[in-house]
């Protein structure tokens, strides 16, 4: 009987996991790669544990060597920058408004920013597409 409860313990203790840590010192906005990153022996919550998850991902905060890397410190590549002149795009229906604004931030795709339309000097909200250009919500008035 002893020997039938032995795999059940052995079952219910936890496997050997890793996580992911900074190899060396990342700055805030550097894309990481293969050599910027290390697994070490250990389990923490909400961090990595995968280098391809974060491979080609940009550092949102400087990640210090040797800390354990958190998905919510990465964040796409940003291809808009601070104060770029970018391509505004409002679309309802077959009616699409296009105009010439302002990056208010930094961000890549999938980000939410604030850019200033540079013709009615009006700050709205827009979601930044693979091409660049800015697709701002229905809520938002040029």
């Amino acid at each position: 009987m002893r020997w039938a409860v032995l795999p059940l313990i052995l079952a219910a203790l936890p496997a050997g996991a890793e996580t992911l840590v900074a190899a060396r010192t990342l700055r805030a906005q550097s894309v990481i790669a293969e050599a910027d990153v290390a697994l070490v022996a250990g389990e923490i919550a909400g961090t990595a544990s995968d280098p391809l998850d974060v491979l080609g991902l940009e550092t949102r905060v400087a990640i210090y060597q040797g800390r354990p890397i958190r998905m919510g410190d990465l964040g796409p590549p940003a291809i808009v920058d601070r104060n770029q002149s970018v391509t505004l795009v409002y679309a309802a229906g077959p009616l699409v408004i296009v105009a010439e604004g302002r990056a208010l931030g930094r961000g890549g795709v999938g980000d939410r920013i604030k850019v200033q339309n540079t013709g009615s000097r009006v700050t709205v909200n827009g979601l930044i597409a693979a091409d660049g250009t800015v697709h701002v919500a229905s809520g938002n008035s040029f």
